[in-house]
Parts: C-alpha cells; sequence; structure tokens
C-alpha cells in the first residue's frame, strides 16, 4: 500500500509540475510584465533576456443546410513565463520596456488577426482557411519582431527604442 501511495504523490508532483509550466499570461492594455514574471532558463549568454509570447485562436461555426452561416472568433495574445528568462546581472528597467513592448506588439497582432478574420469570408474549410490567415499573420509577426530588436539593436540604441515605444503606444491609442 505504501507503494502506491508513492507513485501516486509522484504522479501528482508531476501532473503539478507540468500544470505550473503550462501557465501563461493574458495580454491586458494596463498590465505590465515584471522581472518576477520571467520564471525560465537563461538559454545563452549573448542575450539579457527573451520573450516569449504568442497567439492563440478558437473558434466556431453554425452551419444551416450544411453552409456556414455564422462563425465566432477568440483570438488572444499571451506570454509564456517559463519560456522566457533574463538574467538579472544585465537587466534594468529600460530592458524590461523593452521585452514588454515585445509582448504588446504580439497583441498589435492579435488584433490584425481578428481583424482579418472578421473581414473575410469563410466556405465549408474554414478549419484550413482560419489556420491559413493565422500563419500568415504570425510570420508577418516574427518579421515585425526582428525588425524591432533590428532597429532598436535590442534596447541599445535609446533613441530607436523611444521612437518603438510610441509607435505602439499610438496603435493602442487609435
Amino acid at each position: 500500500m505504501g507503494f502506491v501511495k508513492a507513485i501516486l504523490a509522484v504522479g501528482i508532483f508531476f501532473l503539478l509540475a507540468y500544470e505550473v509550466q503550462e501557465k501563461t499570461i493574458l495580454w491586458k492594455k494596463n498590465q505590465k510584465l515584471s522581472w518576477t514574471d520571467f520564471k525560465g532558463t537563461p538559454q545563452n549568454s549573448k542575450a539579457a533576456a527573451v520573450t516569449a509570447s504568442g497567439l492563440t485562436y478558437s473558434f466556431s461555426t453554425i452551419k444551416k443546410n450544411n453552409v456556414i452561416v455564422d462563425i465566432n472568433f477568440e483570438v488572444s495574445s499571451f506570454f509564456y513565463p517559463y519560456k522566457s528568462w533574463y538574467q538579472p546581472a544585465l537587466c534594468d528597467s529600460l530592458i524590461l520596456s523593452h521585452e514588454q513592448l515585445h509582448f504588446d506588439i504580439t497583441e498589435v497582432y492579435a488584433e490584425k488577426f481578428r481583424v482579418r478574420l472578421a473581414a473575410a469570408t469563410f466556405n465549408n474549410n474554414a478549419k484550413a482557411e482560419v489556420k491559413a490567415i493565422y500563419d500568415q499573420v504570425t510570420r508577418e509577426l516574427n518579421k515585425y519582431q526582428n525588425l524591432y530588436d533590428a532597429e532598436t539593436n535590442f534596447s541599445r540604441d535609446l533613441e530607436q527604442q523611444l521612437l518603438w515605444n510610441k509607435k505602439i503606444a499610438a496603435i493602442f491609442n487609435n
């Protein structure tokens, strides 16, 4: 009986550990990241910090006579704490704001995804059509994230960083 309890305890521990690592932070306009949100282990010594964020979606359809008459979407942008990390000795508030902007850019593209989904006309293969729009938006998001890092030199170019801060803030204020 003791062996079974031990196996059960180990199983529950691994289940809880898996659940903790799967936690995410949903993007909210007035909620900012803090360094305590970065729970991953640094993966290389060249970067001061890494933000892992991404888009998720779900949708449902209503069909009448085998034709889609209504489609509902939910698109969200998330921060992944256990895939995001920082090196405390190298980081400051400027780098944190740079990382926050990566998360904000993810939300910009979540909104682009929502707009494209709302404007699209779907046939009976909506799953593949939605996935194609998602893939396109994700490619654009990755390209834009890389442009952001290149133009700001990973936050080292303060003038460019401030310009990007204004550019993204303007998008949210429109």
